[in-house]
């Protein structure tokens, strides 16, 4: 690989504004970051006024300057108050990825160009300070990864079948851009190639890495999942897929391993089923998922496995979904679909996972990687050998899904990448013939564990908690406790997912830039009156279920008396709880950031 090396770490120097006199003039205010261990004399100097990015030396720094060090750049974005620059402060080193630092970034900084927020109106501060909090919820979401000198929004399959112009490449122009989270915030670095080195692509999803031994031979062990930011959202308010084919909560799954200068990958991915459909949160506990009637579903299905093929290969279908009760459409829509677009590069299989794992019934679930067997051997993986030939590719990629794309997806994702790893590992020298992964127990724990730790990390970024069914995924059975912690998280999801996703969803479409602030417009989609039933219909349902229960605590002369008053007050809230229910979209937090179309 070519020389793409950006700065391991960065210096931020603030230049501060002279006070004000009658004797001199102010000087502009701004930013200079200096690479601290290239060698090089460039230093970035951004205009805090003009918001002006040039290049300039070390010696134009002021020597009053305020010094700080920082990780690396994630970006600027307009907020109501201007520009703010931000930047990561605290980092983490995964490991070592062919021999490149992974780094995760563990703080942020959110700085803004101007020193001041008193030329804003009341209402513009509050509106600027809920953007911040926005932003900063973002940041905050645990997932977000970088290197220096390498290209992580790649596969190890795609790197290799690049031309010799994409490796001279910055790692900004040559990023896979589904995957560069912070692509929107890098919009003022893209147009100057000369400033490139001075900020990284930043990808959200989960990378483990870890150092393994199986009979006394050491390799390199890794996961990366990569979640796309095209249709990105939260649980309930992104299904399904945009105009472009995009689908929401797309991820790529890559499993690596390193063993004596050879090396092999095995890539999965998932994402919502790819048609027009939605399922907003309505106080229920799971809301009837809806197929739009008016839009032309073929089109955008098309779209969605023409781009897969071109990038993948070969699709196998893995749909999850229950086939009965109000998943059923889905899942006859889906196949009606795939038989639709008549591709012979589109296998589709439905596996009613709940039905034939009932009971704890966990192994059946090896009924399914019986019936995909063959294919995955057509399909292979990506194998290069100790003198860097590729050996084998992988010529095909199983698309899992089911409703969410997270706790059913993960465990045959496990499944699968298990098998596909015996197998490279029998390739490259490390078990012997015979041997089984599952029978090596030390790995057999990381493995499961790193598994179960990439289902948390998906589940958190998607619906809000850590994923359902990871006892299995960590131990290989189904407990009692794990169904005790799946009842845990499905209640702590059900409370976000009505109450606090609509500001997520506003979060992230500010942060990828769905969403664009202009500093001109003197209002925002924040102020939403919300009707009288949102405040009075709860204060009535919380006082009649109140005096209800007074009544029964403190009987009245006669039991009759005593029934009549908790008929009456257990009535009042028993109706006013179902005008609620039927009412239960105006009282869940919805987003107010984006169009509501673009969310059905």
């Amino acid at each position: 690989m070519p020389d793409v090396r950006l700065p391991r770490s960065l210096i931020l120097y603030v230049h501060p504004l002279c006070p004000l006199s009658p004797h001199r003039h102010t000087t502009p205010e701004k930013f200079y970051i200096e690479a601290c261990d290239d060698g090089s004399n460039d230093v970035l100097s951004i205009d805090r006024v003009s918001t002006e990015m040039i290049l300039t030396v070390k010696k134009d720094i002021p020597p009053h300057a305020v010094t700080r060090p920082i990780c690396g750049i994630m970006g600027t974005i307009r907020l109501v108050a201007g520009t703010y620059l931000i930047v990561i402060t605290k980092k983490k080193k995964v490991g070592d990825l062919l021999g490149h630092a992974v780094w995760k970034a563990m703080d942020f900084d959110v700085i803004s160009y101007k020193k001041t927020v008193l030329h804003l109106t009341d209402n513009q501060m509050q509106d600027n300070k809920a953007f911040l909090s926005m932003i900063n919820s973002v940041l905050l979401t645990d997932g977000f990864y970088f290197a220096t000198d390498y290209d992580l929004t790649h596969t190890l399959q795609r790197l290799a079948n690049t031309s010799p112009e994409f490796q001279e490449m910055s790692l900004l122009e040559r990023a896979d851009q589904r995957f560069v989270w912070n692509g929107h915030l890098l919009r003022e670095f893209m147009p100057q190639p000369e400033l490139h080195r001075f900020a990284y692509p930043v990808v959200h999803g989960f990378i483990f890495m870890k150092s393994c031994c199986i009979n006394g031979k050491i390799f390199d062990w890794n996961i990366i999942s990569r979640r796309s930011c095209f249709r990105a959202g939260v649980r309930y308010y992104v299904r399904g897929i945009d105009s472009e084919g995009h689908a929401a909560n797309f991820v790529e799954t890559e499993q690596i391993v390193q063993y004596n200068g050879g090396k092999a990958s095995f890539v999965q991915t998932r994402g919502s089923i790819p048609f027009y459909w939605s399922q907003r949160p309505n106080l229920k506990y799971k809301p009837k998922p809806q197929i739009s009637k008016t839009i032309d579903h073929l089109d955008g299905f098309q779209r969605h496995f023409d781009s897969q093929i071109i990038i993948y290969g070969k699709q196998v279908i893995l749909n999850l979904i229950d086939q009965k009760g109000s998943e059923k459409q889905l899942e006859q829509a889906f196949d009606k679909m795939v038989s639709s677009l008549g591709n012979c590069m589109v296998k589709y299989i439905a596996f009613d996972f709940h039905k034939e794992c009932s009971r704890m019934r966990w192994h059946r679930l090896q009924i399914l990687v019986d019936m995909v067997t063959e294919m995955q051997d057509e399909y292979g993986y990506f194998l290069v050998d100790v003198d860097g030939n590729v050996l084998v590719q992988q010529e095909g990629m199983f698309r899992s899904n089911c409703m969410d794309c997270l706790d059913r997806t993960n465990v045959i994702q496990s499944l699968l990448a298990r098998r596909s790893l015996q197998s490279q590992l029998e390739r490259l020298g490390v078990l012997h013939m015979g041997q089984r992964i599952e029978d090596q127990a030390d790995f057999e724990k990381i493995y499961k564990n790193a598994w179960a730790d990439n289902a948390n990390a998906c589940a958190k970024q998607y619906a809000g908690t850590g994923a359902l069914k990871t006892d299995f995924t960590r131990t290989g059975k189904r407990t009692q406790w794990g169904l005790v912690m799946d009842g845990w998280n499905s209640m702590i999801r059900y409370y976000k997912n009505n109450f606090s996703d609509g500001f997520r969803q506003d979060s992230i479409d500010l942060f990828l830039g769905n969403y664009s602030i202009d500093e001109a417009d003197m209002t925002t989609p924040l102020h939403e009156t919300k009707d009288w039933k949102f405040l009075t219909l709860p204060i009535i349902m919380v006082v009649a279920f109140s005096m209800c229960i007074i009544c029964l605590l403190m009987a009245g002369d006669t039991w009759t008396e005593t029934l009549a008053y908790v008929l009456f007050w257990g009535t009042a809230s028993f109706v006013t709880a179902g005008v609620i229910l039927f009412n239960g979209r105006e009282f869940v937090d919805a987003p107010k950031l984006v169009q509501k179309e673009k969310m059905d």
